[in-house]
């Protein structure tokens, strides 16, 4: 039986999933270090994620160092990748990470990259592979699903990707880690949602003394009938049918 497909994002209390956006290379470029909208953006990330670096299993899979946090926060994580079988992401955050991740990059399975642009598969230590994608959001999940088997697809990020999936109606379930922080502006996880495709359950709340772990299911809506039309199905039943 196939997995869901879910994805699982940090968003501060004002609605943004990560700062505005500034050019990769400046993020990386030791000459850009201190320009100032490249420290802002540094430390809004941080402020962001300031939960989620010091928890062991992150410590552990980023190699940065033995000992960390236990607890709620730690076991939420490392079930979200533990559920994991194939994720797929954009070439943006692709191109963030490719030059942070350490050689053995964190996901330990197939990675599907959205992208414009053709590259052969990229194969790291301990069982990452990038695939780039270059046909579509639907053929990225097509070959995630077959490579995950059972277990689940993640929609890894950013906000564009992950949207792209919530308006085709392919994602099954989500999680948000509402972290106690004010970003003011930024990238929004939810800039253009279709209320009228899109209806969710609560199935999980959970709290810790750092953040907020709120859980989703996506409701499949049945294709809504005109006024006045009779639904599929009912023609001919005991109201009306005269029998």
């Amino acid at each position: 039986m196939a997995g869901k497909v879910f994805f699982s994002v940090t968003m501060s209390l004002d609605g943004f999933m990560a700062p505005e956006a500034v050019p990769v290379e400046d993020v990386f470029s030791p000459a850009r270090r201190n320009d100032p909208s490249v420290r802002r953006w540094t430390a809004k990330w941080a402020a962001l994620q300031a939960w989620l670096f010091p928890q062991r299993w992150i410590r552990e899979n980023l190699r940065l160092g033995e000992g960390g946090e236990e607890g709620l926060d730690n076991d939420i994580v490392r079930a979200t990748y533990e559920r994991t079988g194939a994720s797929v992401m954009g070439r943006r955050m692709f191109d963030l990470g490719e030059p942070s991740w350490p050689a053995e990059a964190p996901f330990h399975t197939p990675v599907f990259v959205l992208t414009h642009t053709r590259r052969a598969p990229w194969e790291r230590p301990g069982g990452t592979t990038f695939h780039f994608v270059d046909d579509g959001v639907e053929s990225a999940l097509r070959q995630a699903r077959e490579t995950a088997g059972d277990r689940d697809v993640r929609i890894a990020g950013g906000a564009d990707t992950i949207q792209q999936y919530l308006d085709g109606g392919l994602i099954d379930e989500f999680s948000i880690t509402l972290a106690p922080v004010l970003l003011g502006t930024g990238i929004r996880l939810f800039d253009h949602p279709d209320p009228d495709h899109l209806t969710l359950d609560q199935s999980r709340s959970t709290a810790s003394s750092r953040v907020t772990h709120l859980t989703y299911s996506v409701v499949k809506r049945r294709p809504t009938v005109p006024r006045g039309e009779v639904p599929v199905g009912q023609v001919g039943s005991s109201t009306g049918s005269g029998t």
